[in-house]
């Protein structure tokens, strides 16, 4: 298994960066490794709601199920993703800070299958690939504050 922890201050009120990120159809909007992402479940974001998103570049193959399974408006996410190649369980906290929001990710990912004999490589390039997501959330609700 491998853990990925960060954090990153972001300028915007702490319940408009909760919404975004809570609602994984935003994320092609500032994370360009991914190509669409849609809800699959009724009703509002919150408990239960799952998504599916497709990595770019993988094609239907490589589509990952995002579930939520704690939401707790605007402080708290709790996560988990499958695929046939990865899954991480994890927690997004936000926090109200001078200005804005920090925003701290805890991630637990594990590749599965035949990618399994790669998991030196994910603990190497994961943390910096998840730090450069969330500077892409950052740079996206900075930018379209202006």
């Amino acid at each position: 298994m491998t853990r990925i922890v960060g954090e990153v201050a972001i300028g915007a009120p702490v319940g408009e960066v909760f919404d975004l990120v809570a609602d994984e159809r935003n994320e092609p909007r500032y994370n360009p490794r991914i190509a669409r992402a849609e809800k699959v479940t009724d009703g509002p974001v919150g408990p239960g709601a799952r998504f599916v998103a497709e990595p770019r570049g993988m094609g239907a193959k490589g589509e990952m199920t995002l579930e939520v399974m704690e939401y707790d408006r605007p402080h708290r996410l709790h996560n988990v993703v499958r695929s046939s190649y990865l899954h991480v369980d994890g927690t997004l906290t936000f926090d109200e800070e001078a200005g804005g929001t920090r925003l701290r990710w805890d991630w637990d990912m594990n590749l599965v299958g035949p990618l399994r004999v790669l998991s030196p490589v994910l603990a190497a390039i994961g943390p910096r690939w998840e730090r450069r997501n969330w500077i892409g959330l950052k740079d996206y609700v900075e930018s379209a504050s202006r």
